[in-house]
Formats: structure tokens, C-alpha cells, sequence
């Protein structure tokens, strides 16, 4: 029972924030560690209030079920352009990191 909280807990007041801040914050204006996490709840937090504030205005409803697919699906495209936008850009940077260097 106790994983379960804090899997939910992680879920809702991370995950999507995480996924969000590393698909703006990415290459050159990346982030420390405190600062990313703390964006990162807030932005879950956020998130999370216009999730159910679209699902209490739409017929479905909020309920476990909706509001469990809606932040999976917001979670696995920002996760999933992310990591898309994270492939095409960070190799650039390493080509470019050792002219920066002997400069």
C-alpha cells in the first residue's frame, strides 16, 4: 500500500514537470539539479490543475480512470518529444564543446 502512494505521489507531483522542463530546457540552457526540481513540482503542480480543470469541463469527467490516461498520455509525449529533441540536439553541442574549448 505504501508503494502505491508513493508512486501516485511521484506520478502527479513530478513526472510531468520533469518531462516538460526537460523538453524547454535542453542544450546550452539547461538547469541546475535544485533548479529542476523545483521547477519540476511546480509545473506538475500546474499541469495537474489544467488536466482536471479540462476534465471536470469535458463529459468524461474526472474520475481514477481519467485523470490516470490523461497525465499518462501528457507524460509519454513530452517524455517522447523530449528525448526526440534531446537525440537531434545534444551531438551538435558535442561538436561544437571542443571549438568553444580551444578558443
Amino acid at each position: 500500500m505504501i508503494p502505491r502512494y508513493f508512486f501516485a505521489f511521484v506520478f502527479v507531483a513530478f513526472l510531468p514537470g520533469y518531462c516538460l522542463v526537460n523538453l524547454l530546457f535542453i542544450g546550452k540552457n539547461r538547469l541546475d539539479f535544485v533548479e529542476e526540481i523545483v521547477l519540476s513540482v511546480a509545473l506538475s503542480f500546474g499541469l495537474d490543475g489544467l488536466v482536471g480543470l479540462f476534465l471536470g469541463l469535458s463529459p468524461i469527467g474526472i474520475n481514477f480512470t481519467s485523470i490516470t490516461a490523461s497525465l499518462s498520455l501528457l507524460v509519454t509525449v513530452f517524455a517522447t518529444v523530449g528525448f526526440l529533441r534531446k537525440r537531434r540536439v545534444l551531438p551538435v553541442l558535442e561538436v561544437e564543446s571542443p571549438q568553444q574549448v580551444s578558443t
